[in-house]
């Protein structure tokens, strides 16, 4: 199994919290980081299992009493009705670490959470994996200031094993990056059907289908760029809440970014809508109708789909050390820009990111001023 950075943080929280859950897109290696670093000491219960399911929900109670803590219950989502049973358990003996919970659609998980559990969980993230994950250097012990110093040179960064191309037309998820004889487009049209498809009309009512499915690949064109509703909504044919309510759903089932832009006055009049960020750039190249890496190379979307993977790399560096990302953008409305704003001890650290070999001095005008 491949390390996965947020193991240290969950084992941190367990010293805490009775319980931990776990939550992030459908085969981001939930189940796989619990099971490997919990499975000699917690039971293992998959409420995915239709028999197990209907018991849980038919009678709660005799379900907790046949699996006591230390547990892993696995897809919580599944058994809402779980969480207020797990909630009177935990009253009645607060250990810390004896819950571990998962849950992938993180909307309706953290809905229930915030009502049965407040107080009594730590709510972490885990997305596919980082650069550093997928190259066997997870950085479990590293902190985000370290991650800094290596991201301006003062350091030594390993390369990974796979080129920049590579990274972006497999992405990052567990299955594609260690097993590389998955046929990556079968995948990735697996992936979108089976589980944004099915997970998202099971949240929301999406209505037209086709709708969705041409949401997706504009939303897709537009990674790295300013989020405008009501265009995406004109050429999708849907109203702008509607789109709004769609992007919400996707960015709380961890597989969208709003990267907001930064507002202390800096003398200019400055742009306020988020920029929207794919946090898979192999599923947003498939949107994207990308299937060899001469055409996403040589392309347009080489330089979004480059911004895309490093503002995905930063936001899996904090949530995978259990931090909320405090990452933001900076543009004016006369066209002066910085890519990446990371707020750091009082501090912000501009980061500019360009897809070309060359650096030319001109690349960093948002900077200077």
């Amino acid at each position: 199994m491949i390390a996965r950075t947020l193991e240290h943080a969950i084992r941190r929280a367990c010293r805490t919290f009775p319980a931990v859950l776990v939550t992030g897109p459908r085969q981001s290696g939930k189940t796989t980081l619990l099971r490997m670093g919990w499975g000699d000491t917690h039971r293992y219960v998959s409420l995915e299992n239709p028999e197990v399911r209907s018991r849980a929900i038919a009678d709660p109670v005799g379900f907790l009493r046949d699996n006591p803590p230390p547990v892993i219950l696995d897809e919580i989502q599944h058994t809402p009705e779980l969480l207020s049973y797990v909630k009177t358990a935990i009253d009645e003996d607060r250990t810390p670490g004896r819950w571990l919970l998962t849950g992938s659609q993180n909307f309706p998980v953290m809905a229930n959470v915030s009502q049965s559990l407040a107080g009594r969980v730590a709510v972490m993230q885990l997305l596919p994996f980082s650069v550093g994950e997928a190259s066997g250097r997870p950085g479990g012990d590293v902190s985000i200031d370290s991650l800094l110093r290596l991201a301006f040179g003062e350091g030594d960064l390993p390369s990974p094993s796979f080129g920049l191309a590579d990274w972006l037309l497999r992405g990052s998820y567990p299955e594609m990056r260690a097993n590389l004889d998955v046929d990556r487009d079968l995948w990735c049209a697996s992936y979108i059907q089976t589980y944004l498809e099915r997970d998202v009309r099971q949240i929301i009512n999406v209505g037209d289908l086709n709708s969705f499915q041409r949401f997706l690949r504009l939303a897709a064109g537009r990674t790295a760029q300013l989020l405008n509703a009501s265009e995406l909504a004109r050429e999708v044919g849907v109203t702008a809440p509607t789109i709004r309510k769609w992007i919400s759903v996707l960015e709380s089932s961890g597989q969208l970014f709003l990267l907001q832009p930064y507002f202390q006055n800096f003398g200019k009049r400055l742009i306020k809508a988020p920029k929207m960020y794919f946090l898979d750039t192999g599923l947003a190249a498939f949107l994207l109708g990308f299937h060899a890496p001469e055409p996403l190379i040589h392309g347009p979307f080489l330089g979004p789909l480059v911004e895309t993977a490093v503002v995905a790399g930063w936001v899996k560096a904090f949530q995978h050390r259990g931090q909320p990302p405090s990452l933001y953008f900076w543009r004016s409305r006369d066209g002066l820009e910085v890519d990446l704003l990371i707020e750091r001890n009082g501090m912000l650290l501009p980061i500019e990111v360009k897809s070309s070999a060359t650096i030319h001095a001109q690349h960093a005008s948002g900077l200077r001023k």
